[in-house]
């Protein structure tokens, strides 16, 4: 039996007769405050755990904006190599079309401008992740256009070595009329098929034929070498062919005269020979050929140093009209 005043608890003992103040074991007092902290910590954890998996933790919500800038910065980065990609098609086009075809230059092919990066293990730590998609089209792209951007800077090494050949160049090619113009008293033949002044029918001429008198000066077209000074019965007669390097050369035929050798070097306007009527020919003139690449084109649209446009319009139409060739 037991009996609880106020303050204390009494608890009757059989051996004595008489009520006996209760004192409870430090044991059982420790085990019930362990058991509410116990209880306290789980019903705190579980609040915790409530709130974060459905609101987030400061930390994770400064995360999620952090991921959410990168992934912004990441789109912003794609849409301007997206841009940088319209500029370097661009440049390619301009390059292959306008810079390399001014210096007659093959233009680099497309499968070598566009030639990325063929090892996809320096992708590999970008794979796993929730916006790996996203990450790893921005790294392609950009290795695309590095790889572009270096393609493109050799290109224009090359053209800009051309370029300080250029003068050279423009010096060799064939560009003036090789018969002084007072000594022309007019071109009798032009390119192209014409009717053959013995078997009378349309055979191929290969150059142009300037009408002169005999001992007339005959000037080299462009700088150049003498690579042939031969002398013939018939077909060319007496004929000078120099080569003027990138793919020119040059033929004066039917001399009278060589005032130059094999093997020299020769300057533009520098006298070369005479014009006669030696080999197959009717009369005196200069047979005049421009080869490219060792095949025959109509000299007329070399002669830009020496006809204003006017000229060459009407020197296209005499062209076009049919003529007897001289040789």
């Amino acid at each position: 039996m037991a009996r609880r005043n106020k303050d204390n608890k009494y608890v009757f003992n059989p051996k004595t007769l008489n009520f006996d103040k209760f004192t409870e074991p430090l044991r059982n007092r420790v085990g019930r405050v362990l058991l509410f902290l116990l209880t306290t910590f789980i019903f705190a954890l579980a609040i915790v755990g409530f709130i974060y998996y459905f609101f987030g933790s400061p930390k994770e919500k400064m995360q999620a904006r952090e991921i959410a800038y990168l992934k912004l910065q990441y789109q912003i980065l794609d849409d301007k190599l997206d841009g940088m990609q319209t500029v370097m098609d661009e440049l390619q086009e301009r390059d292959n079309n306008v810079y390399r075809a001014i210096f007659e230059a093959e233009p680099v092919p497309s499968e070598v401008r566009k030639s990325g990066y063929s090892n996809r293990d320096r992708y590999e730590d970008i794979y796993g992740y929730k916006n790996s998609d996203l990450v790893l089209g921005v790294a392609t792209k950009l290795d695309l256009v590095a790889s572009q951007l270096y393609h493109q800077s050799k290109s224009y090494d090359e053209v800009f070595a051309m370029a300080r050949n250029k003068a050279q160049m423009l010096s060799c090619i064939p560009a003036i009329i090789p018969v002084k113009e007072s000594d022309v008293r007019q071109i009798s033949s032009y390119f192209g098929y014409r009717t053959d002044p013995i078997y009378k029918v349309a055979k191929y001429h290969s150059g142009i034929d300037f009408a002169s008198f005999v001992g007339a000066e005959v000037f080299a077209s462009g700088d150049g070498e003498v690579v042939k000074v031969e002398s013939n019965y018939w077909g060319y007669g007496n004929m000078i062919t120099i080569d003027h390097g990138y793919g020119y050369k040059t033929r004066y035929a039917h001399l009278s005269r060589f005032a130059v050798s094999k093997g020299q070097k020769v300057k533009r306007g520098q006298l070369i020979g005479y014009v006669g009527t030696t080999g197959k020919s009717t009369g005196p003139h200069l047979h005049y050929e421009v080869l490219k690449n060792d095949a025959n084109v109509d000299p007329i649209h070399f002669f830009f140093n020496d006809l204003s446009p006017e000229e060459y319009e009407n020197i296209l139409e005499q062209a076009s009209m049919p003529s007897l060739t001289m040789d």
